[in-house]
């Protein structure tokens, strides 16, 4: 029987292959100010943190703030209205829900992209499938990951305690994440980072398919807790 209960998942890169969308609605936003655009894999180096720093990171060195704010109100609007045209599920992602599911597992999405796109996915590619799904909304005093209190808020939300919790994502900032809530990480080869850089953020459990995520969730043994971040 498996010591995990509760299953909190980053959404990026681990549930969904959102990553083409991304770098088009970056370049629209970009060459709607007559901005230089960038590459896939620079938009893969610049996605982890939120909406607002991956524009941050896409416009030139030295653009104004009003400038800088007026891409992202652009990239706001154009992923809004595209940010299905190209994104899915990774293989094997909807029967890993499913089975987890059917176990009775509490399960919840916390994502630094904006709350009004990851609740239309969700809603729209996984319905029925969370108890609980937070976006970034700093605005109502909630952090964005790596802090812990998006985290911190779904288990509130599910009413689950944090014994039994694990945290599955795909980045440095999801390995950082549940090192600041306390609590296991699985990180997830398939997404956004390389296994060379997820070793180097300090992961220490990586899984290379949702069905190995499946048999580590529904049977496996407790992973030591990584310390908390300073």
């Amino acid at each position: 029987m498996s010591a995990y209960r509760t299953a909190v998942f980053d959404l990026d890169g681990t549930l969904l292959d959102t990553l083409e969308d991304l770098h088009l609605s970056t370049n629209a936003a970009l060459a709607a100010h007559n901005m230089p655009t960038h590459t896939i894999d620079d938009v893969r180096r610049f996605v982890g943190n939120g909406i607002k720093l991956l524009i941050h990171r896409a416009v030139p060195a030295g653009t104004s703030q009003a400038e800088e704010d007026s891409v992202y109100e652009d990239f706001c609007a154009h992923y809004a209205a595209h940010c299905e045209d190209h994104t899915g599920p990774y293989q094997g992602i909807p029967k890993l829900l499913a089975h987890l599911h059917d176990a009775g597992m509490p399960l919840a999405v916390v994502s630094n992209k904006g709350d009004f796109a990851v609740q239309e996915l969700i809603a729209r590619q996984f319905p029925g499938a969370f108890d609980a799904v937070l976006g970034e909304n700093e605005a109502a005093g909630i952090r964005r990951k790596p802090w812990p209190d998006m985290v911190n808020a779904a288990l509130e939300r599910m009413g689950a305690p944090k014994d039994g919790l694990v945290y599955i994502g795909d980045s440095e900032v999801d390995v950082q994440t549940a090192a600041n809530v306390g609590c296991p990480c699985i990180s997830c080869s398939w997404g956004f980072r390389s296994i060379e850089q997820l070793v180097e953020a300090g992961a220490t459990t990586i899984v290379d398919t949702p069905e190995e995520l499946e048999r580590i969730l529904l049977d496996g043994t407790p992973m030591p807790s990584d310390q908390t971040l300073a």
